[in-house]
């Protein structure tokens, strides 16, 4: 079994930080990508940022120059550091582990932005 976990979430002011972590575990075989993805209420789940084992990005428009992620291969950890955070980036943020066994959704961290 594979389990992913993510931390890191919570409340913050327009124009504060937060970092999330994920970390995956269990029966991993070779990760291709690990991701954020978000889901505000009322809208359908939408990428963040992922990031390849090598280290290549692809980040979303809308976070572009905000986000940035990151990975640590040895640890199975990816970050998501997230600044000059904005009331729209208020929604569940969800880790996404994409191995050749298959792919692992994580539980999901709040993340709401409000002064």
């Amino acid at each position: 079994q594979v389990r992913v976990v993510e931390s890191g979430g919570g409340l913050v002011q327009p124009g504060g930080s937060l970092r999330l972590s994920c970390e995956a575990s269990g029966s991993l075989f070779s990760i291709n990508f690990m991701g954020w993805y978000r889901q505000a209420p009322g809208k359908q789940r939408e990428l963040v940022a992922t990031i390849t084992s090598g280290g290549s990005t692809n980040i979303a428009d809308s976070v572009k120059g905000r986000f940035t992620i990151s990975r640590n291969n040895a640890k199975n950890t990816a970050y998501l550091q997230m600044n000059s955070l904005k009331p729209e980036d208020t929604a569940v943020y969800y880790c996404y582990t994409n191995t050749i066994g298959g792919g692992y959704w994580g539980q999901g961290t709040q993340v709401t932005v409000s002064s």
